[in-house]
């Protein structure tokens, strides 16, 4: 089973937006994020959470080569 991503929106008063992501790790927030960020129109800031400097886990895979 994947793991639950969420988005939180807040739209401030001053009419600022901040999204919060969870449940992903690397750039896949920036991929998630895209097409809200281009309808509403230029980013000023950024700030990552340590999972954007996470990488999915790689699966090893050893194999046998005896008896093939």
């Amino acid at each position: 089973m994947s793991k639950q991503e969420t988005v939180k929106y807040t739209i401030r008063q001053d009419g600022n937006v901040t999204a919060e992501i969870s449940g992903v790790t690397g750039n896949q927030c920036l991929e998630i994020t895209k097409g809200v960020e281009e309808e509403l129109g230029t980013v000023l800031n950024r700030e990552f959470s340590p999972a954007y400097y996470d990488s999915e886990p790689v699966e090893e895979f050893v194999h046998d080569s005896e008896g093939c």
